[in-house]
C-alpha cells in the first residue's frame, strides 16, 4: 500500500534550510521515494495552520518510510533540520 509522509514546515534559518533541502532527495532514492510537493501556503481557508510550508513524499509502501526516516543518511541531516526549521513530520497510508 503506497504511503506518504507530510511535513509541515517552518523555517528558522533559509540558508540552512535550502542547505537541508538539497540533501534529502538522494536520501529518498534508495526507497524508491519520490518529492510530490514542495510548496509555501497561500491561505488558510479554514481552521487554524501556524506552518509557512509543506512537504509530500510518495513511498511505495510503510516500510520504505520506516526504513528511509531511520537510515543513517538521512539521520545525518536531523541536526541540520533542527537548526534550520521546525518540523512536524507525519506518514500516512493511502486508503486507494
Amino acid at each position: 500500500m503506497t504511503a506518504y509522509v507530510i511535513g509541515q514546515i517552518t523555517v528558522k534559518d533559509p540558508e540552512k534550510w535550502a542547505e537541508y533541502r538539497s540533501q534529502v532527495p538522494e536520501t529518498l532514492a534508495p526507497w524508491g521515494a519520490e518529492l510530490v510537493l514542495r510548496g509555501t501556503r497561500a491561505t488558510v481557508l479554514s481552521g487554524q495552520h501556524p506552518h509557512t510550508d509543506t512537504v509530500v513524499i510518495k513511498f511505495p509502501n510503510m516500510e520504505a518510510v520506516v526504513e528511509w526516516h531511520n537510515s543513517a543518511s538521512y539521520q545525518a541531516l536531523v541536526p541540520l533540520r533542527i537548526q534550520a526549521a521546525e518540523v512536524d513530520l507525519v506518514s500516512y497510508e493511502a486508503d486507494s
